[in-house]
């Protein structure tokens, strides 16, 4: 059974290799999705899309092909869909006031030094001083991208304060969904039950608040293309979630922070080498201390 098997793995040699190549896939499909988007979209009717599709996608598989929660778990769930839905709520109110350009790249900064700090807290995580600095320089480098982007940024003053604070706030509850979510799905005795449950619960309150703005809006957009969007959206969120929080199972759950964010680099790349996008030295140089960061936190885990 596949959920035997991930739980035998937990801690070993073999399970550091899978939950690291886990995180780089989910960093990959994060940047696919978030190329996709551009910011040519409105984020929440996008989101909502997304939300309804994973969610109608993972219930067979949460009435019928997993273990049913239990009480404690289903206690964990529920804190889990407030902490997304109040996170799901400041990623679209942040890109609604800014360029998904600026934006991005603040969301996903700010997130892996908390993530780390509470991991050490929480799950009671050691980190050496290289891995420390490679999480500084993945940040700064992910935060250099942002404000290279954000000379570029047509917005005003204040529309643009309210952005960046909103950014801020979402990198916070990034890194609050995700400790709190390895704890959900190392407290389950199936980690499949957690995931699939959680997709249910989770696809909730999105749609109804995309709905209610769809039907205010004065030209909504077209269901059939925002579906197919929700649908590519769905399939690419259960399986980089998916992944993520079988990695946080798998081995460090500060480790597998940090390496999904890397997303940033891997949407930079995917705009280079399809969207033609020009790169430039300085683009380059962040880009390359994004890597290097990733790399000292990987190799720093072996030497310390």
């Amino acid at each position: 059974m596949i959920s035997q098997w991930i739980l035998g793995l937990a801690g070993t040699p073999d399970g550091h290799v899978l939950a690291l190549s886990l995180a780089l896939f989910a960093a990959i499909l994060h940047a696919t999705f978030g190329a996709l988007q551009k910011g040519r979209h409105d984020p929440w009717m996008t989101r909502g899309a997304t939300d309804i599709v994973y969610g109608l996608i993972m219930l067979p598989v949460a009435l019928f092909m997993v273990p049913r929660p239990t009480p404690a778990i289903w206690v964990l769930l529920a804190g889990a869909w407030v902490i997304h839905t109040i996170y799901k709520l400041l990623q679209a109110s942040a890109y609604t006031r800014g360029d998904f350009t600026v934006v991005y790249p603040v969301v996903r900064g700010s997130g892996p030094l908390i993530t780390v700090a509470a991991a050490t807290v929480v799950f009671n995580e050691t980190f050496t001083l290289m891995q420390w600095l490679g999480v500084a320089a993945l940040s700064g480098g992910i935060l250099g991208l942002a404000a290279y982007n954000l000379r570029k940024t047509t917005i005003d003053l204040l529309r643009l304060q309210q952005a960046l604070g909103l950014a801020v706030l979402t990198g916070i509850s990034v890194a609050a969904y995700t400790t709190y979510d390895a704890y959900g799905i190392r407290s389950s005795l199936d980690p499949f039950t957690f995931l699939a449950w959680f997709f249910v619960v989770d696809g909730v309150s999105l749609p109804a608040i995309a709905v209610w703005r769809w039907r205010r809006l004065p030209a909504p957009p077209r269901l059939r293309p925002l579906m197919l969007r929700g649908l590519i959206g769905g399939i690419i969120a259960i399986l980089s979630f998916g992944s993520i929080m079988l990695a946080t199972r798998l081995d460090k759950v500060g480790e597998a922070a940090v390496l999904r964010e890397t997303s940033t680099l891997f949407a930079a790349l995917i705009g280079w080498l399809f969207l033609k996008e020009t790169v430039g030295p300085l683009r380059a140089a962040l880009m390359g201390l994004i890597a290097f960061g990733a790399v000292l936190v990987e190799f720093g885990a072996k030497v310390g």
